[in-house]
C-alpha cells in the first residue's frame, strides 16, 4: 500500500512561497489501477513526482507499506519496487534500446525477451532492439521505449505521468492493453492522465484541484459528473 499523510509542497516565487501540494491525503491499495486527473497546473504532475522522490515535501509523509519512505532517494524507492514514466522521457546518447531494457531488468536478457516487451508496447523489435536511445527517436517511440523498460521491471508500484502524450492513435490502443495486462498480474498501477478512455480503466479516480483533492472514488461514482462537467473544471477530460 501506498499512503501519502498530509503532503505538501512549496516552491519559491517572487512573493515568498508559492504551495503546489497543499495537505494531500491518499491510500492506494495494492493491485489497484489509480488514475489521478483534473484540470492543467492542478499539481499531478508534482505529486507523481513526489512519489517517485525526484521532489521531496515541505511537509507530510510518503509510507509504502507501511515503511516511512519520505527521506529516501529516488533509488531507494526505485529498490523498494517503485518505477516511474517520465511525461518527457529521457534520452540516453550512446546507450542501445537492449541494454537500457538490461539495466531496467537488472539482469542479461536475452535478445528475444528484450524484443518482447518491446512488442508488447507496439514497436517492431527489429527495428529498436539495437537503437540508440538518442534524438534519432520520437517523442512517441522515446515513450514506448520507456514504457518497456517499466514493464521489464516488473516493480509492485508503476508511476506514468501522462502515458499518452505524444503517442499516436494505435500505439495508444496498445497502451490500454499494457496497462490491463499490468492489472491483471496484481501489480498497482498510479496514472496522471486526462484521456477518457484511460479513465474508463481505473478503479478508483483521484480529482487534484489547484493542489487539493477535490474528489476521490470510484470509476463508476466519479466518472460521470467529471464527464458531465468537462467545461466547468477547465476542460480536465480528453476524448477518444
Amino acid at each position: 500500500m501506498l499512503e501519502l499523510k498530509n503532503l505538501s509542497f512549496d516552491v519559491p516565487n517572487e512573493n515568498g512561497q508559492k504551495e503546489i501540494i497543499k495537505n494531500v491525503s491518499l491510500k492506494i491499495d495494492d493491485g489497484k489501477l489509480i488514475v489521478i486527473t483534473g484540470p492543467n497546473g492542478g499539481g499531478k504532475s508534482t505529486l507523481a513526482r513526489l512519489i517517485a522522490g525526484i521532489e521531496k515535501p515541505t511537509d507530510g509523509r510518503i509510507f509504502l507499506d507501511g515503511n516511512d519512505i519520505t527521506e529516501k532517494s529516488i533509488t531507494d524507492r526505485a529498490n523498494l519496487g517503485i518505477s516511474f514514466a517520465f511525461q518527457q522521457p529521457v534520452r540516453f546518447k550512446g546507450i542501445e534500446v537492449v541494454d537500457l531494457l538490461r539495466l531496467a531488468a537488472k539482469k542479461d536478457l536475452s535478445i528475444a525477451d528484450a524484443c518482447e516487451y518491446l512488442s508488447k508496447v507496439g514497436l517492431c523489435a527489429k527495428d529498436y532492439i539495437n537503437r540508440e536511445v538518442n534524438a534519432s527517436l520520437s517523442g512517441g517511440e522515446l515513450k514506448r521505449i520507456e514504457i518497456a523498460t517499466v514493464l521489464a521491471r516488473g516493480t509492485s508500484l508503476c508511476v506514468f505521468d501522462e502515458p499518452e502524450a505524444g503517442i499516436d492513435l494505435w500505439s495508444f490502443n496498445n497502451l490500454i492493453n499494457v496497462f490491463e495486462r499490468i492489472k491483471d498480474e496484481k501489480r498497482t498501477i498510479l496514472i496522471i492522465s486526462h484521456q477518457e478512455r484511460i479513465l474508463n480503466i481505473a478503479d478508483e479516480i483521484v480529482v487534484l484541484e489547484s493542489g487539493r483533492i477535490s474528489n476521490h472514488g470510484k470509476k463508476d461514482d466519479i466518472l460521470p459528473s467529471l464527464l458531465g462537467t468537462a467545461s466547468a473544471v477547465g476542460s480536465c477530460i480528453k476524448m477518444e
